[in-house]
């Protein structure tokens, strides 16, 4: 068990700074490479004095992680594991079998994310329209990469555009993959021609001669390095898909660590230099942390369990 670890006061920093030699540990549930790596590395960053180490923990699109967390590692007071909209996604629909939001302790959300759909830089589509279009005329044509099966939040987001071009989902071709990273690596190898996937992991992977994001699923277009990028809605798809990007940590934390990392968090997102981070992590700000995250977290469950629904996806 990892020795506590303790709250620096030092106005630099906000961070809690490691008693035990070995540091604390950020869980990330899939492979290298995607947006679940991007979390635990966004949190190495901007707390830099907890000398976080990352974990890779792999398996069923965050299962995995979730089972060992509350079946091995329920106290462990230094370790925290990255989470998505997508592992929300997954509880709602019961994808990790019995568990449910209250089995874990939500910490912090670190920002947002938004969906968004790619092609390779050498594609024929150079819109969501024409992408859409060739759809229509053969789904089975069209192979599309994403994280996790029928029912994933890469899932939803292409069978959302789908439906509104009058596309059954399940007409489509799909790919299952094991995170961000490696639906990337499957479309450079040309294995599939489609990602549907999230904006910060495409910033990661954009640029001349690498991919084309045809689209992005958010409210306005976004700021930095897709600002060029029109978003679903002008191109006349109005779906938009935020994913909130954070950490929990194990049920039977002491109260005392778990307030501890809430209130570094909490910190650590009111300075200049963790908004500067975020910016450069490809995400926008979405900041709660402890009890009304938890909250926000049920609430959200509850709607995705909704929208799952009218896929049915879930009795």
């Amino acid at each position: 068990m990892k020795r506590a670890i303790h709250i620096l006061t030092a106005a630099a920093s906000f961070a809690v700074a490691a008693a035990a030699s070995a540091g604390a540990e950020c869980v990330i549930p899939s492979k290298p490479g995607g947006a679940m790596d991007l979390t635990c590395k966004l949190a190495q960053k901007a707390l830099p004095d907890t000398k976080l180490k990352l974990a890779y923990l792999p398996g069923g699109i965050g299962a995995v992680a979730w089972h060992t967390l509350i079946s091995q590692r329920r106290a462990e007071p230094d370790t925290l594991v990255a989470f998505s909209g997508g592992s929300l996604l997954n509880l709602a629909e019961g994808k990790f079998g019995k568990a449910t939001f209250d089995d874990v302790r939500w910490v912090a959300a670190l920002g947002v994310d938004y969906g968004m759909i790619a092609v390779r830089a050498d594609s024929p589509w150079h819109s969501l329209g024409q992408l859409m279009d060739a759809i229509r005329r053969d789904p089975q044509q069209v192979l599309i990469g994403v994280s996790g099966t029928i029912g994933s939040q890469d899932w939803m987001k292409i069978a959302m555009l789908a439906r509104r071009a009058g596309v059954e989902p399940r007409r489509l071709r799909f790919v299952a993959l094991e995170g961000g990273g490696e639906t990337f690596t499957a479309m450079s190898a040309n294995f599939v021609q489609v990602i549907s996937g999230d904006a910060s992991e495409a910033v990661l992977y954009s640029g001349p001669g690498n991919v084309r994001v045809l689209a992005v699923l958010s409210e306005h277009r976004l700021a930095g390095v897709l600002a060029a990028v029109p978003t679903a809605r002008e191109q006349g798809y109005d779906i938009v898909w935020p994913v909130i990007r954070g950490v929990w940590m194990g049920p039977d934390v002491p109260e005392a660590d778990y307030r501890r990392w809430v209130d570094a968090f909490a910190r650590m997102q009111a300075t200049p230099e963790f908004a500067q981070l975020r910016q450069s992590a490809g995400l926008h700000p979405f900041s709660l942390t402890g009890d009304a995250l938890t909250r926000w977290v049920k609430q959200a469950i509850t709607d995705y369990n909704r929208q799952a629904r009218e896929f049915n996806l879930v009795r």
